[in-house]
């Protein structure tokens, strides 16, 4: 891993460890140490000038291995350095995402991007005769993340920071019976401090403003990795812990689909994204 290598072969081990804050590459310039492991398992003998046959005959299965098994080219880039790399995409970024009930959890990595922007949610339900509550939709975990969900017959949008504070706007009125479409409609105001998106978000009901408040996004990604986006459920860490129920806090009425809405100008900062990532995790 950053370029460390070893191997083992009948009782012997060769390693070197790669320096990889020194910069890319000079892979030339690692030193390789030698243990007999047969005889020396806390390996606190180095045997490499003693040995140097067998510490060349290592080295080079390490070269015959490492080309056999797929391991060229080696990468000694540092954390922040491979956060900060792009990673290629199957499909395009879209200003409109649909996604629908009982399917598996959406990866952050190809979910919505809705970071530094303005974006909305508005998710299609059906509420039975006797109510209806638990997870519309959810996207992240405890140490970030936000959420539709209806609880004690209300609708309640949680915006969870980085898992410092929770911003929660609840529904002045209850959820009606019958369809409706429940919606959260971020505005992006402006940026304190930079990067870190703050504005106003709202919620609706069908078409009327049932409450709304000041909030501000965080500027990295949910997680690292996992903690990805589900649709009638939440499925990993809750966002927050107020969700109605059980494990994994099911909607008890109908979701027939969630359209997120992220139209709105794109303003991502990577280096600043990474950091923010790399502190939280």
């Amino acid at each position: 891993m950053l370029g460390t290598r070893g191997i083992w072969h009948q009782g012997w081990k060769a390693v070197t460890t790669h320096p990889a804050i020194s910069g890319w590459g000079n892979y030339t310039q690692d030193t390789w140490e030698l243990y007999h492991t047969a005889e020396d398992r806390s390996e606190s003998h180095n045997l490499a000038a003693q040995h140097p046959d067998k510490l060349q005959e290592l080295i080079g299965l390490w070269f015959f291995e490492a080309g056999k098994y797929q391991g060229f080219p080696l990468d000694d880039r540092v954390a922040l350095e491979i956060v900060l790399t792009p990673r290629p995409q199957m499909t395009k970024p879209h200003d409109r995402y649909v996604y629908y009930p009982d399917t598996a959890e959406v990866p952050e990595a190809a979910a919505v991007n809705i970071r530094n922007r303005s974006y909305a949610i508005r998710a299609e339900v059906e509420i039975p005769d006797n109510g209806a509550e638990g997870v519309v939709f959810a996207h992240g975990s405890r140490f970030g993340g936000h959420a539709l969900y209806v609880k004690d017959g209300k609708l309640h949008y949680v915006y969870n920071f980085v898992g410092s504070f929770e911003q929660k706007i609840s529904s002045s009125k209850p959820v009606p019976t019958g369809a409706s479409t429940l919606s959260a409609i971020f505005t992006k105001e402006g940026e304190n401090p930079p990067h870190v998106a703050n504005g106003t978000l709202a919620i609706y009901i069908n078409d009327e403003k049932v409450g709304e408040s000041k909030i501000r996004t965080q500027p990295g990604k949910f997680s690292i990795a996992g903690e990805g986006l589900n649709v009638g459920r939440d499925g990993g860490e809750p966002v927050t812990p107020d969700y109605p129920g059980e494990y994994p806090w099911p909607f008890t009425g109908i979701v027939k689909q969630v359209v997120v809405d992220v139209s709105g100008e794109l303003n991502i900062n990577h280096e600043v994204e990474a950091h923010a990532m790399l502190m939280r995790e």
